[in-house]
């Protein structure tokens, strides 16, 4: 195996406090350091000129929707918008390419054609039941050139409920160890604590406040957040809790994510699509919408162990796609005209829709603008990550005009006049000069996701981390150069060359399988165990189908 060098490029490299030209060496899918004379003369040694161009580590999606039942659901609900193939190259044609559709929510290889071709290598699934596990399994195996891994769903899930209830922290350590381990997921992700048990008792059924009692379960969404996140932190997880608070969407919600913030002081945690928990107002109606991103992102400024990602809304024609049933019902009532909802046998929800994001619309617009304001408010950019949602803001392929949104302020003013002027003044996003540096757009790119998911291997260029690399030939217009890559490495194999996918790799699912002492298998089961008495008793639950259910 020969070494590759980039040479003479500016390597952008935040982890390891490096903005200057210098050469990037790799051997064996490593970043290595500069071998001596006889080292490069016995292995041999080849060259990429990327002199006068940007240098950085591959890019990270931390919070996605690629994969699982949900975007199966999500392709057949508006087949209209994915009739566009992928554009088709003269490489295309050997072996190891396919076909594939792009639109709203594209088919598993163009998912990763496309993150290849913006140069992403590592990309979550934000929310999987973890009887929908081996479905994400099977797709993530089938996305081609990034590494995956997934985030369970547990906020609703009877078992730690009863844990919150009754004040059981080692049930619930033990529980998410077994439980994370035997779906092979990365991190425990909370939606809607409560409130999505709630639904399924009833339509309306939701968790309004977070010390709301749970019907039959005689604790709160409080409780339970608290319980999961305290686990978590004790089980020292590399990412511990990924939450999507109580009441998103809901005017007035800012209170509730205010509430949940707090109720995380002193813990590890990261709260998602924080754009659509900003929300003045009240009584539920648009008119009373307005941002409250200042009094949140003092909270987030003042408290370094809490992380945000944005949720940025674009505007366009997209899915919204949730674990959160309660919401999905609450997006089909105010106008969705399709919708669909799961929740049968599994311990979350799921609810899909079609949205359109208009520019013109005032919620929209105001949406866009909150979660600009998110980006320009959070004073370390450690603590923020850039995300749509994909696809409920709208599409990863975004990330390009996000980032000139962010380094540009004149390129912002100019869209600001485009939306709906009732903007400027419920929001305070006209009054923001900021410009984001090329290493902040690394920061909440790649190193910041990298460290807050503590992948050490990722998100930097320093010796001993996996090549995931990315070259962009520097542009004044920063949309057009982060659409387009020169050049993309793989774990140490060029796939984008010249502006063109030449190669496919496969990437790794990641999951996290930590050595926790837990005597989890016995309490489990027993509590399994009740529930099938309770099962076979009232509902006459054959022993053998129960058993396969809860293995």
């Amino acid at each position: 195996m020969s070494y590759l060098c980039l040479s003479g490029g500016r390597v952008v490299d935040p982890t390891n406090e490096v903005d200057q030209v210098i050469d990037v060496w790799i051997l064996d899918g490593k970043i290595v350091a500069e071998p001596d004379a006889d080292q490069q003369s016995s292995a041999g040694v080849r060259r990429i000129d990327v002199s006068g161009q940007i240098v950085m580590a591959g890019a990270i999606d931390m919070h996605c929707h690629i994969a699982g039942s949900k975007v199966n659901a999500a392709r057949m609900m508006m087949p209209h918008l994915n009739r566009r193939s992928i554009e088709q190259s003269r490489e295309f044609d050997r072996q190891w390419f396919h076909s594939g559709h792009m639109g709203a929510v594209p088919s598993l290889f163009a998912t990763g054609y496309k993150y290849t071709g913006l140069g992403y290598t590592t990309c979550f699934d934000a929310a999987i039941s973890p009887l929908a596990a081996r479905h994400a399994h099977h797709d993530f195996n089938v996305i081609p050139g990034v590494d995956t891994g997934f985030f369970t769903l547990v906020g609703n899930n009877q078992y730690v409920m009863q844990c919150a209830a009754d004040g059981n922290q080692q049930g619930m350590q033990n529980f998410l160890a077994w439980l994370l381990s035997k779906v092979g997921s990365y991190a425990p992700k909370v939606v809607n604590p409560g409130g999505v048990e709630l639904w399924k008792q009833k339509r309306t059924g939701n968790a309004r406040d977070l010390d709301q009692t749970i019907d039959g379960f005689k604790t709160t969404p409080r409780k339970i957040l608290q319980s999961i996140a305290q686990a978590a932190n004790a089980i020292d997880l590399p990412h511990p809790v990924h939450i999507h608070t109580n009441n998103l969407g809901i005017p007035g919600n800012w209170e509730t994510t205010l509430g949940t913030m707090q109720a995380l002081t002193g813990l590890r945690a990261h709260l998602t699509h924080i754009q659509f928990h900003s929300y003045g107002g009240g009584d539920e109606s648009e008119s009373s919408l307005c941002s409250k991103v200042a009094p949140l992102a003092e909270v987030i400024n003042a408290n370094p162990n809490l992380s945000v990602d944005v949720g940025q809304v674009m505007f366009g024609p997209t899915m919204s796609m949730t674990g959160d049933g309660p919401l999905g019902y609450y997006l089909q009532q105010i106008g969705a005209e399709k919708w669909y909802s799961a929740d049968t046998e599994i311990e979350s929800g799921c609810g899909v829709s079609p949205i359109e994001y208009k520019n013109r619309n005032f919620v929209h617009s105001l949406q866009w603008a909150i979660g600009l304001e998110w980006y320009l408010s959070v004073k370390n950019p450690w603590q923020v990550v850039m995300s749509t949602d994909h696809p409920n803001g709208g599409s990863f392929m975004a990330y390009p005009q996000i980032i000139r949104l962010l380094m540009d302020r004149s390129f912002r003013a100019d869209m600001l006049n485009k939306v709906n002027s009732k903007v400027l003044e419920f929001s305070g996003l006209k009054d923001m000069d900021r410009e984001y540096s090329l290493s902040e757009i690394a920061i909440i790119t790649r190193s910041g996701p990298a460290k807050l998911l503590g992948l050490n291997q990722k998100g930097h260029l320093g010796v001993g981390a996996d090549a995931d690399v990315v070259v962009y030939r520097e542009d004044d217009d920063k949309e057009k150069m982060f659409s387009v890559p020169r050049f993309v490495l793989k774990d140490g194999k060029v796939v984008v060359e010249d502006f063109e996918i030449r190669n496919v790799v496969h990437g790794r699912t990641l999951s996290t399988i930590r050595d926790y002492d837990i005597d989890a298998q016995g309490e489990i089961e027993k509590w399994f165990s009740q529930q099938y008495s309770i099962a076979t008793e009232s509902y006459g639950v054959e022993s053998g189908e129960f058993a396969r259910l809860v293995q």
